[in-house]
């Protein structure tokens, strides 16, 4: 904090200019909130960015407001697995509790007006947390069969070991559901410890840990995946199945008490004049299910 003409302090953003400051900023008293931002000159949202930390140190002056330059640091940039700038960390008693990745300023303001009001956590509750976060996680593991954690999504992948494996999941025709890490910090830093593996993406079927990347690409070399892996049932032979369900398959748009149609109406007619409508199987159309 530096001094104003009044007595007081101005609140400013402090810098880091190694890995020694780095850590003597993070031993703040009690439970203090610590906010580092990972940062690079040359990018203009940072720039940006750091003016919003300006601005937030001036709210809260009980906060400690951080930048470190990401690539001149790198011990550190690596060590919390920064890729990409600008980064958000936050920290208390030394221990990072949140992060938040890109340059969302309204997010960055929620992060720290949620944990700079926080209470302290209450001695010994340390033990339940963890387990009620192991409860937590078992649950997201076994959500659905196969079930992918990822940086970001399936759609937008944000780092390319995640973008290769969805790529192998679909060339296989694997179904799947995922999990974006950078959704929830408590599941990113969580899920490492309890599948004592380090790194991402991580894949699940049946509740089991797979791997990651490296994993999947051998099980894909030696055909191992495909038996693995529940499979999205092929187009052909999900229509097979459909119309030997019964001697007569009808497809129609409605069912048998409702047709949602002329047509439809008048084969059921036509099929319960003929004598076969105590046996046929009407299938709905799937856009007028609903």
């Amino acid at each position: 904090m530096a001094a104003t003409e009044d007595g007081g302090t101005a609140a400013v953003v402090v810098e880091a200019a190694s890995s020694d400051r780095f850590q003597q900023l993070l031993q703040q008293p009690g439970r203090s909130l610590v906010v580092v931002h990972f940062w690079a000159p040359w990018a203009p949202q940072c720039v940006q960015m750091n003016s919003v930390m300006a601005e937030l140190a001036r709210e809260h002056p009980r906060v400690t407001f951080v930048k470190l330059e990401a690539e001149a640091v790198p011990e550190v940039s690596e060590k919390y697995e920064i890729t990409s700038v600008p980064t958000f960390l936050f920290f208390k008693n030394s221990q990072k509790i949140d992060r938040l990745d890109g340059a969302h300023a309204p997010e960055l303001t929620k992060k720290v007006q949620r944990h700079a009001t926080s209470s302290s956590v209450p001695a010994g509750s340390n033990d339940g947390a963890k387990e009620d976060l192991n409860v937590r996680l078992k649950k997201l593991i076994s959500a659905a069969p196969c079930m992918l954690f990822m940086k970001g999504t399936p759609q937008e992948p944000r780092c390319g070991f995640s973008r290769q494996i969805v790529e192998i999941l679909n060339k296989h025709n694997i179904v799947f559901s995922s999990f974006d890490i950078f959704s929830d910090e408590e599941v990113r830093q969580g899920l490492k410890t309890y599948s004592s593996w380090p790194t991402y993406p991580q894949l699940y079927v049946a509740g089991e840990l797979i791997g990651g990347l490296d994993i999947v690409k051998e099980l894909e070399a030696s055909g191992e995946l495909d038996t693995i892996c529940p499979k999205a049932q092929k187009l052909e032979d999900r229509l097979k199945e459909l119309i030997n369900k019964a001697s007569v398959i009808l497809f129609m748009k409605g069912n048998k008490q409702v047709a949602k149609c002329g047509f439809s109406k008048q084969i059921i007619e036509i099929l319960n004049n003929t004598g076969y409508g105590g046996i046929f199987q009407p299938l709905m159309h799937p856009f007028l299910q609903k």
